[in-house]
């Protein structure tokens, strides 16, 4: 069985991805888009209090980042 992400808002989650190289591109409602200009991968981010565990673990895979890296700039 695999661990349980750390819960985030995502405020925090875009905050963590830009020391991963990610900046934001654009807003539409409650999802935000970064994207990593050295990668060209692009990520949406829902603009939540609580962003869904599953879906964090969803955006960390996309973003090729493991979670134990991603939770020291929580």
């Amino acid at each position: 069985m695999t661990a349980k992400p750390q819960l985030a808002s995502g405020k925090k989650v875009v905050k963590a991805l830009t020391e991963f190289g990610y900046r934001k591109i654009s807003q539409k409602g409650s999802h935000i888009k970064l994207q990593n200009d050295s990668t060209g991968i692009t990520l949406i981010v829902p603009d939540h209090k609580e962003v869904d565990r599953w879906t964090l673990k969803t955006i960390l895979k996309q973003a090729e980042i493991p979670e134990n890296e991603f939770n020291k700039y929580l």
